[in-house]
């Protein structure tokens, strides 16, 4: 299997890059449009053609690029079944796994950050978007979340995988790249350790975090599967890269 994690500092977002050695097809899981170019370098560098684009939830921070890379590469778009996007071609659903070649993804519905929130497990990886964080995890603040979903989904579905399991996190704002799910229940601050689900509560009521600055348009426009607004404010445009020069843009 061939594997990829790639970093956007903009918004501190990993993309991964997943293909089949031997029929040369491929995912990308959480692909970002500001880093689009960069995405199809990496395909091209190891010859995989890209099947689909998948992301875990509607992200409030960047914009998809699976749209784009849809226009570009004739790829699929593959969305979690919650959120029901017209724009997906298809729709993920727990017990049913998705076979690319020779790899096989199995979603894990976790929903507390948001309702649609997926998880993507393949082998001893696991792809855990916004929900579990090394050391942390992410907002119920906003987008219908909850604390109390994002415990149960992390307690009764990602510490219940085996503890050698590896995590991969959708972001990291402190150069951390992988943890496991033994680590994860152990040292989590928030959520390891047999904190109660009161206490989880309680830390995520007071995290007095600020409002996200490109949610008002980052949210519209994947869930048109990565759209980018023609209204953004100058110090934001980045968040678009040059698709907002784009003919297609």
């Amino acid at each position: 299997m061939i594997f990829r994690q790639l970093f956007d500092p903009l918004s501190s977002t990993y993309t991964y890059l997943i293909g089949c050695e031997e029929t040369g097809k491929a995912i990308l899981i959480d692909p970002v449009v500001a880093t689009l170019d960069r995405d199809v370098l990496e395909l091209n560098k190891y010859g995989l053609t890209l099947e689909y684009a998948i992301d875990t939830h509607i992200h409030a921070d960047h914009i998809t690029s699976a749209l784009e890379l849809k226009k570009r590469l004739g790829s699929k778009i593959a969305n979690p079944i919650i959120d029901r996007l017209p724009c997906a071609d298809i729709y993920l659903e727990e017990d049913k796994p998705l076979t690319i070649g020779g790899i096989q993804l199995i979603s894990l519905h976790t929903p507390g950050h948001t309702p649609g929130h997926f998880s993507y497990l393949i082998n001893n990886q696991v792809f855990t978007g916004d929900s579990l964080l090394v050391d942390g995890c992410g907002r119920t603040d906003f987008q219908n979340g909850s604390a109390e979903q994002l415990y149960n989904s992390i307690h009764q579905k990602l510490f219940s995988l085996p503890d050698d399991y590896l995590v991969y996190p959708g972001h990291d704002y402190q150069s951390r790249f992988v943890s496991t799910i033994a680590q994860e229940k152990r040292r989590n601050p928030r959520l390891g350790a047999d904190r109660k689900i009161e206490e989880f509560i309680a830390i995520m009521d007071n995290l007095n975090l600020p409002y996200p600055k490109f949610i008002d348009y980052a949210v519209p426009g994947n869930k048109m599967c990565g759209v980018c607004p023609t209204n953004l404010p100058d110090n934001l445009e980045s968040y678009c890269g040059n698709i907002l020069e784009s003919i297609q843009g």
